[in-house]
């Protein structure tokens, strides 16, 4: 269902400071009705350094570098330091002057780092990948995504050392870690979490059937949802409901702790401002797994996050 298809002929064009609007005219496409499958889904602050973000070239399955990188220095200052005190040696590594990553199916540029409203410390870019729905045997592009993330989160995983992309991608401990990271320690509590998803629309899509396809693979992680829940939902439908997302649309979805997520859209470069707050873990983890879990509706997102992390953990 997820084939890897040609890149748009008609790429979504970014400025070398911020992205910009889509660079073409073309008429919109919509997609009638709903979509037989999820569209999308499914202490004190740590002081936070300059850092230089790790190589975007890690997914060159399901990505591709414009720029010089150095995985190769990365790999030797992190096997020098060891995976407990990564973080702190992020600023020893030059990767040269990449600042974007380009997903190579869509053509959509990432920058490697964004400080996103709401967030402590900058995020790195950690892999990428895009969302393909079949309609009569054709794939349809509907978005690029990037998985970003707080480099403190990097520390926390040194038990998957050494494990291959493979062993890391069916691994559903590792990926649940990334999202948990922190919790039982209240010093890491507060800022160790943040993770954000960054999705770019390449096809206009009403708010309504976003919210729909939303719905629909969020609603049935949740076995029994609670009071809490359904208000969390209700304010996630509201953010959707009747308004429009155009081709070139950013929307971030960003966990600031197992508990609690921002939603940031924007139809003209990057968001400076918070859309809503949803809190309740059954909603946001639940949401997470859409992208990470076992059955993920963006493989291509995961495989490129898990050769991210095996390059890193190597």
């Amino acid at each position: 269902m997820f084939s890897a298809g040609a890149a748009l002929s008609k790429p979504i064009c970014f400025s070398s400071q911020m992205p910009a609007k889509t660079c073409n005219s073309k008429p919109s496409c919509f997609f009638p009705g709903k979509f037989s499958n999820p569209l999308v889904f499914s202490g004190k602050n740590q002081s936070c350094s300059q850092y230089s973000t790790f190589s975007p070239k890690m997914g060159q399955t399901h990505f591709s570098v414009k720029a010089a990188s150095s995985v190769g220095k990365w790999v030797s200052t992190h096997v020098e330091y060891g995976a407990g005190n990564l973080s702190k040696h992020f600023d020893r590594i030059n990767f040269g002057s990449a600042e974007y990553t380009e997903e190579p199916v869509t053509n959509v540029k990432f920058q490697t780092s964004l400080s996103l409203p709401g967030c402590s410390c900058p995020l790195s870019l950690l892999g990428t990948g895009y969302r393909e729905k079949v309609f009569a045997f054709i794939g349809v592009k509907v978005y690029a995504a990037g998985l970003y993330i707080n480099q403190s989160i990097l520390d926390k995983l040194s038990a998957w050392k050494g494990r291959p992309a493979a062993q890391i991608q069916e691994d559903s401990s590792l990926f649940d870690s990334v999202f948990r990271v922190g919790v039982a320690n209240y010093l890491y509590a507060a800022a160790s979490l943040e993770k954000s998803l960054q999705i770019v629309l390449v096809r206009d899509i009403d708010g309504k059937t976003f919210w729909e396809a939303l719905d629909e693979a969020i609603s049935p992680r949740i076995i029994a949802p609670t009071g809490v829940d359904k208000t969390a939902l209700s304010t996630f439908r509201s953010i959707f409901q009747a308004r429009p997302l155009k081709k070139g649309t950013f929307i971030f979805l960003t966990w600031l702790s197992s508990s609690k997520m921002l939603v940031c859209i924007s139809s003209d470069g990057l968001p400076s401002a918070i859309d809503a707050t949803i809190q309740s873990e059954n909603v946001t983890s639940a949401l997470y797994d859409v992208f990470f879990g076992g059955a993920s509706v963006t493989p291509s997102l995961k495989a490129s996050v898990a050769t991210g992390l095996a390059k890193i953990l190597k």
